[in-house]
């Protein structure tokens, strides 16, 4: 994830776990965040997507962020970097994981798709305004762009509002403050809080006190949804998050991993994704501290 730039103070706005705007997290039920799953589109591969996203919605998973897989992600620890290099030796494109989305859309009926692309790799070059409204016809609920150069972010963020495209931002629990209300400003699918800063699927000591807090001032702030990633493999990582104020959380490597292992065992990847959802949902205690959490492994 990068840095975004902050722009200005803080602009309070009524405290709350949604705004009635955002379609995203809405089915949670009370005391159970939301949860998102990340996943490269093209692993599994594409063709499997359709089954993948109807298991997903049926599972009552709230969103899939699904991303245009893009090689040497500087963001991403070793499974999520193999798990995009293998949709890429698949031929994974961006148009085609666009008409992939678009072609398996209509079928579903609470699931929410947010597309996270690379500048880079996937949108340089390109009209802002014309990618987002790509974005927006193939059906995906929402936006979240990597890596966006600090002197084109205004820009990237009125193209996403002209095309009515709802937009995930991204902070770090020790981003400072303007970069914080920079996010909760932004912010019109969902806020997603890395909580802690380094690669994905790697081990790092993080304090549950900053962590709160942070989820706390973006909760009274931002009038979306504040999902919390990086560190998130249990339930009860996600029991422990809850505590903490989560709107939502965001399980990446863990779930990446199992779909690697269910391929090199010749098992379903779909069936091996559906029953790591139900483990997460399985209740369990949250995680003991003293003081500063154990390093969370994303």
């Amino acid at each position: 994830m990068s840095e975004p730039a902050g722009t200005g103070p803080r602009v309070a706005k009524p405290p709350g776990p949604e705004s009635p705007g955002s379609p995203f997290f809405a089915r949670r039920p009370p005391g159970r965040p939301g949860l998102a799953l990340f996943l490269n589109a093209g692993d599994p591969p594409l063709a499997v997507l359709p089954e993948l996203l109807a298991m997903l919605d049926d599972s009552e998973v709230d969103c899939l962020e699904l991303a245009v897989p893009f090689p040497d992600s500087p963001t991403d620890g070793p499974v999520v970097r193999a798990s995009a290099a293998r949709a890429l030796a698949d031929g994974v494109t961006p148009r085609a994981v666009l008409d992939a989305v678009a072609a398996a859309r209509p079928g579903l009926r609470g699931l929410r798709i947010a597309l996270l692309a690379d500048w880079s790799h996937t949108v340089r070059g390109t009209d802002p305004g014309d990618f987002a409204a790509a974005v927006r016809d193939a059906g995906c609920d929402g936006l979240l762009l990597h890596g966006v150069p600090p002197r084109l972010r205004r820009a990237h963020y009125d193209a996403v509002h002209r095309a009515g495209l709802p937009l995930v931002t991204t902070c770090y629990a020790a981003s400072g403050p303007d970069v914080v209300a920079e996010a909760a400003d932004h912010a019109s699918a969902y806020l997603y809080l890395v909580a802690h800063y380094g690669r994905s699927g790697t081990a790092a000591a993080w304090d549950r006190e900053r962590l709160g807090a942070v989820i706390t001032t973006l909760r009274s702030t931002a009038s979306v949804p504040v999902a919390v990633g990086f560190g998130v493999r249990t339930g009860g990582d996600i029991a422990l998050l809850a505590e903490l104020g989560a709107d939502a959380v965001v399980v990446g490597s863990a779930g990446v991993a199992r779909i690697e292992q269910a391929r090199a065992a010749g098992r379903d990847p779909v069936e091996e994704l559906r029953a790591f959802v139900s483990e997460l949902r399985a209740p369990g205690p949250a995680p003991a501290t003293d003081g500063h959490e154990r390093g969370i492994r994303s």
